[in-house]
């Protein structure tokens, strides 16, 4: 008998027999379940995924792990595609786009270059990131409505006119509004945020990327990813004390490093899971990004289900439960390495300063601290974030201070609250957790990322000043939250910094610990309880959500200035002239660590990332140049002079002259912001050469027509010197696998050539020529 194909594929989906007849119930009976609430005619699609994981199970041969599950299938072609983890290139198909507000602003200029008339897959923008924190939550917001008015009415409109669902400022953070509305097990979603894998604490692959990735999926067009290899983290034991799901994630990056999760994906299993809560494995795959890992995973358990019943959306955890066993890892699938965590042995820890991989238990910190002449006094603390905002952190932090107050004790440090979403904050007010907190001396801000990100107008100390803090965020290079480099940054458990805010000093361990109360009596901190969820359900607080219109937004207008100084439409890139790179003088060569907050700062910076002419004024200033250990501090090789590294740059593209950087490993780690590989480009920059490339700032470099280049031998950065020029050679024949070389020429009149690697795919490639991925995109309409 002969089926149609897609008949040949179900068949090769369902199976034979009672499987068969039970899967096929399973379809009919529940084929109709809204994705969100928000879009009710865009559904859950297992059936899809089912189909696709056993075509591709048939294929490969072996049993399949819970993440290739779920990436495998979203494969365009589950058929044909080439599978080879750490190897081939993927194309997928999301089923969703987040964007959050800074992020938003370039990928829907980008979106709107396109000339495309509405997305094509569900979107959302979300307005937390330009939200300072200052005084407090209700007048913050207000102020940054007045501030950035012209943005957010920007967001708004494009929304409108393009069918992308629009939250307000003072919703929340964007990844705590996707756990509680847009996540579910089995989605695949990409993010403009790096935080993004925050949603595989609710079983979905959430992935960070940058703006043009986001542009391809809301283009319909099929979106790249290296296929990535699996890390498996195996828990056993619980879960208890002072121990909580952060503990997990940083214990983990003190073993992988920032790097040691590069272009794999970290999943969780093991008898140890179940201890853990919904939104506790969210905290842990939220600062997955802080190893570099694709994004992380756990599998489908009833904690998930009670969440999604507690987020009205006990359809999808019904549905969910019909398709179980394709929400798990299968019985017997390999990972490419394997690290395992007894729960039942693990302590609270600290990370930091400084990064976020640098892990110390909570009994050790006091003697390291003053070891390396770190600060003991905690200035502030900070909890909440897109990390650590949910009820039940809040719950702990409240349970902690609440045996504070009942001896008498504030808060000797400063202390803040940022509810992650205008849900939580209406809970935690109802059910007096807000009262506790700021009775103990704490300042509820407003539900946005704020100091997190360096969104933070700190007064307490002067820039310069040698102090401490410790925070329930995720990231703690230097300068991030207060834009001080003196400041000494610590990563811990909202119940962590809530006892050091109270205790005020970073030496304080509360497994062991005494405190004084106000009548002289010395206590002990009993461990933290609080409900995972609250008993009265969420109180959903203020609607904060606007809707795309109905009919659609043809006749709608987006309109941007040409007097903006927050917003610029884009000029498309030149194309590649159809030759090799000749003589690109050496901008800076860079010195250690450069994360993206080093390329492209956030902080006060955030208000121009919409304006690419504007934001380039701080392209690189907080890399260290090997020529002077200086910041923002290089030679202008046609004058002489120093300056500035964006002036200098100007000036060179002023003068028809062309430039590359190079620097050391994990060039570009930290957040997705594709403002990072913009602004080289908008200078002139036309290559990157590094030890080692992040994953994200690599695609996003290769997006805007540049070139990401690896040395082929590390030591061969030691070559360069800051005043040479290099040509890049090879590019009339440049193709996959196959290196580039680079011919160096240094002032004295000496050379030295080496080669260069690079991850390029054939589409890539035509990125490049077309001098972007936008400009091939507008080739191929």
């Amino acid at each position: 008998m002969l089926f149609q194909p897609r008949t040949r594929l179900l068949i090769l989906a369902l199976g034979q027999g009672a499987r068969r007849l039970h899967v096929s119930a399973a379809f009919n009976a529940k084929a109709k379940v809204s994705m969100s609430r928000f879009e009710p005619s865009n559904y859950v699609s297992y059936e899809k995924l089912n189909e696709n994981v056993n075509i591709v199970r048939k294929r490969l041969n072996r049993p399949l792990t819970l993440s290739e599950k779920i990436v495998y299938g979203h494969l365009d072609d589950p058929v044909g595609q080439d599978i080879a983890r750490g190897h081939t290139y993927l194309r997928l198909r999301p089923d969703r786009v987040a964007m959050q507000d800074a992020t938003a602003q370039m990928a829907m200029l980008q979106f709107i270059s396109s000339g495309l008339p509405c997305v094509a897959v569900p979107s959302t923008i979300h307005c937390d990131h330009l939200i300072e924190a200052q005084i407090g939550g209700a007048k913050d917001l207000a102020r940054a409505k007045d501030i950035n008015a012209e943005v957010y009415n920007f967001l708004a409109s494009a929304g409108a006119k393009y069918g992308v669902g629009f939250w307000k400022p003072g919703s929340g953070i964007i990844h705590q509004i996707i756990l509680e509305n847009y996540a579910y097990p089995g989605v695949l979603l990409i993010g403009t945020d790096s935080h993004t894998p925050n949603g595989g604490g609710l079983g979905s692959i959430c992935i960070g990327v940058g703006g043009a990735d986001a542009v391809d999926v809301m283009a319909g067009i099929p979106w790249e990813l290296k296929c990535p290899k699996v890390i498996g983290v195996k828990l056993t034991g619980k879960l208890s004390g002072w121990t909580s799901p952060k503990d997990v994630i940083l214990k983990v990056a003190g073993i992988l490093t920032v790097k040691g999760g590069t272009g794999a994906i970290v999943e969780y299993h093991g008898p140890g899971v179940d201890s853990i809560s919904c939104t506790g494995m969210a905290t842990i795959c939220n600062m997955g990004a802080e190893i570099g890992a694709t994004t992380s995973v756990f599998p489908y358990n009833h904690r998930m289900k009670t969440y999604l019943e507690k987020t009205g959306r006990g359809d999808i955890a019904a549905l969910a439960d019909d398709y179980a066993d394709l929400l798990v890892p299968d019985p017997g699938c390999e990972y490419d390495s394997i690290v395992e965590i007894n729960l039942d042995e693990l302590k609270p820890h600290i990370n930091g300063p400084f990064t976020p991989d640098l892990a110390h238990p909570m009994a050790d910190i006091g003697a390291t601290a003053a070891k390396n002449g770190w600060p003991l006094e905690v200035k502030v603390g900070l909890i909440g974030s897109c990390t650590n905002s949910s009820y039940e952190d809040m719950g702990r932090s409240a349970s902690v201070a609440k045996q504070a107050l009942d001896k008498g004790l504030k808060c000797k440090a400063a202390f803040t609250i940022t509810p992650g979403s205008e849900q939580i904050r209406a809970t935690i007010e109802r059910d007096g957790y807000s009262k506790i907190l700021g009775d103990v001396g704490g300042m509820v801000l407003a539900n946005a990322c704020g100091p997190c990100i360096g969104q933070w107008d700190r007064r307490d100390v002067k820039k310069g000043e040698k102090n401490t803090i410790v925070t329930s965020y995720n990231r703690n290079f230097t300068a991030r939250n207060d834009a001080n480099p003196a400041t000494h940054a610590f990563v811990a458990s909202p119940e962590i910094v809530t006892a050091l805010a109270i205790a005020g000093t970073l030496d304080f361990n509360p497994e062991v610990d005494y405190l004084t109360a106000a009548n002289g009596e010395k206590f002990k901190l009993e461990p933290p309880s609080a409900d995972e969820l609250p008993k009265l359900d969420f109180d959903p607080g203020q609607d904060t959500y606007q809707h795309p219109p109905a009919e659609g937004g043809s006749k709608l207008r987006v309109d941007v200035s040409p007097t903006s100084t927050r917003l610029q439409l884009l000029e498309p890139f030149d194309k590649w002239a159809g030759g090799d790179l000749e003589d690109l003088q050496v901008l800076i060569k860079v010195k250690g660590k450069c994360t993206t907050d080093h390329i492209s700062a956030a902080g006060p910076w955030l208000k121009f990332r919409g304006h690419l002419d504007n934001i380039s004024n701080n392209m690189l200033i907080g890399a260290v140049n090997i020529e002077n250990d200086g910041v923002n501090k290089i030679k202008n090789q046609l004058t002489g002079e120093y300056g500035g590294v964006p002036d200098v740059a100007r000036h060179y593209k002023a003068n028809g002259l062309s430039w590359v950087v190079v620097g050391d490993d994990n060039y570009g780690e930290g957040s997705s912001r594709e403002h990072a590989a913009l602004e080289p480009r908008h200078l002139g920059g036309r290559c990157i050469i590094v030890k080692s490339f992040a994953r994200i700032h690599e695609t996003n470099l290769k997006k805007q027509g540049m070139l990401p280049m690896t040395f082929q031998n590390p030591a061969d950065y030691d070559k360069i010197r800051p005043d040479d020029k290099i040509s890049i050679k090879g590019l009339a024949t440049f193709t996959p696998g196959k290196p580039l070389s680079a011919v160096v020429k240094h002032s004295d009149g000496s050379k030295d050539d080496f080669q260069l690697n690079h991850t390029f795919n054939e589409t890539q490639i035509e990125w490049f020529q077309a001098g972007s991925a936008l400009n091939r995109m507008k080739e191929l309409q």
